[in-house]
């Protein structure tokens, strides 16, 4: 069924016209001016504007398009941005021959205007017996438009795949990478107070016994172990607030921002008393001051250390994940690839128990490692979709023989047993429209059958395992 805005030209172009016209389709060329002419006199002449509708997803298909001129585009109203199909000047689209098709992939509209010849499907059987080579041209262009929908839907699989990583990674990196900046900033501002404060410091002017009594108490309180002594908020708060009373009865101006970095290093206002006798007076607040902003500074230190080591710890499993600077096919050690996938998908897991069991000392296989690490995550996605991001995911990897095995287990709902056969078809997907494009399974099928390995499924209410298993030799596997 085709939209109101395809319509037949005012002034039908000449038949001898439309003959020659049809000498610059591809799938027709060679074929004999009179075989062209019964085509341009069984069929209807058509045109559509740019950005005329041509057909809208779900309608029923029943003519072959031959574009004589122009340029169309067919996109699925759920499945983002991409085309599905790129119909240009000189193709044969639409419904052919031999062809189940039943009803429109996508919406179809014209990017250029469009001229078209279209063959409805109740000539088929009289076309194909005036011009018996039409078999031959429509069989070839059904295989070359199979392999082409495969090639764009694999691609729109794997940016589907790519932008899901990229989601999880700013995630990931989003946390420690905000962490340092803040550590950053609180390093800076302790710097500047004490920059201010060192003349104050030179000041002092103590002598070497009461040097070595300072140090000493520092020392004490530096070495303390915090966390088992921190109880709760409300006994942090109670400190806090009476060291704040202590500082501010010794003159101490900034006794806000000073009170809250002794109170995390458990200093308790005996301890000032004891620092109290040792310096007295002013004293004693300058130097209070100076070792709280220390406190602060080596704080933002360690935070900006642990963020950035976090932060080289996602690069290092992204370039484990992708195999920067490898060879197309090396020694691939499969734990580790795990582990990167696992990596990549930490975002996906926050109420997820995940349980590694990998054999010590497994060997290394000769294989794609990038793409091996396609299969882990569609897999691990899998079984993630399946537990709505709260289970238990079990990952186990094993020698078995001369191969290695690699077990994903999940607590999911399960596959219903007539969907078992069927989850690793092409194109077969239980999910809504737009969330997948079922061929995540399929590709994972087809790379594992590239090293020469299997891939299964058990599944059971309550637990569902993939297990995959890849030869050891490496001519074995190609």
């Amino acid at each position: 069924m085709l939209s109101p805005a395809v319509t037949a030209p005012a002034l039908p172009t000449p038949l001898e016209e439309i003959a020659e016209a049809l000498d610059r389709i591809g799938p027709l060329n060679g074929l004999p001016f009179q075989d062209r002419l019964w085509l341009a006199r069984h069929g209807h002449e058509y045109i559509a504007r740019a950005g005329d509708v041509l057909f809208e997803e779900g309608a029923p298909v029943e003519h072959m398009v031959i574009i004589l001129k122009g340029e169309i585009h067919v996109r699925r109203q759920h499945g983002g941005p991409m085309a599905l199909f790129i119909g240009r000047t000189g193709q044969m689209t639409g419904l052919l021959p031999f062809s189940r098709m039943k009803t429109y992939g996508g919406q179809g509209f014209a990017v250029t205007p469009v001229w078209t010849l279209l063959i409805h499907k109740t000539v088929f059987p009289e076309m194909l017996q005036a011009i018996p080579s039409m078999t031959q041209r429509v069989i070839t262009t059904l295989l070359d438009r199979v392999r082409e929908v495969t090639r764009i839907e694999q691609q729109a699989e794997k940016l589907n795949a790519l932008g899901k990583l990229a989601g999880n990674l700013a995630h990931e990196l989003n946390n420690p990478a905000s962490a340092a900046q803040r550590a950053a900033a609180s390093f800076a501002t302790a710097l500047r107070a004490n920059r201010q404060n060192r003349f104050k410091l030179v000041n002092l002017r103590i002598d070497e016994e009461q040097i070595r009594a300072v140090d000493a108490w520092e020392q004490r309180l530096l070495a303390r172990d915090i966390a088992p002594q921190e109880p709760n908020a409300v006994e942090f708060i109670a400190r806090e607030e009476s060291i704040r009373r202590w500082l501010m009865a010794a003159g101490c101006e900034n006794a806000w921002e000073v009170a809250p970095q002794l109170a995390e290093q458990c200093v308790s206002t005996a301890e000032l008393d004891e620092l109290n006798v040792i310096l007295g007076g002013s004293q004693t607040v300058i130097s209070l001051q100076y070792f709280s902003r220390y406190l602060r500074a080596t704080r933002s230190v360690e935070t900006l250390l642990n963020s950035t080591a976090r932060i080289f710890e996602l690069i290092s499993a992204i370039k484990a994940y992708s195999n920067m600077d490898r060879a197309p096919i090396f020694e691939v050690e499969v734990p580790a690839g795990l582990d990167a996938t696992l990596q990549m998908l930490h975002s996906r897991m926050s109420n997820v128990q995940v349980e590694r069991d990998y054999e010590a000392d497994l060997p290394h296989i000769s294989a794609y490692g990038s793409e091996l690490n396609q299969v882990w995550t569609a897999l691990i996605e899998n079984a993630l979709d399946a537990l709505g991001n709260q289970g238990n995911l079990r990952i186990a990897c094993r020698l078995e023989a001369d191969m290695i095995l690699v077990e994903i287990w999940d607590t999911g709902p399960g596959i219903p047993p007539e969907l078992q056969e069927r989850i690793f078809e092409p194109f077969f997907t239980t999910k809504p429209p737009g969330q997948a494009l079922g061929l995540g399974l399929d590709n994972a099928m087809r790379i594992v059958r590239k090293h020469r390995g299997h891939l299964s499924v058990k599944s059971e209410p309550g637990s569902t395992c993939f297990r995959v298993r890849l030869p050891l030799n490496q001519f074995q596997a190609y």
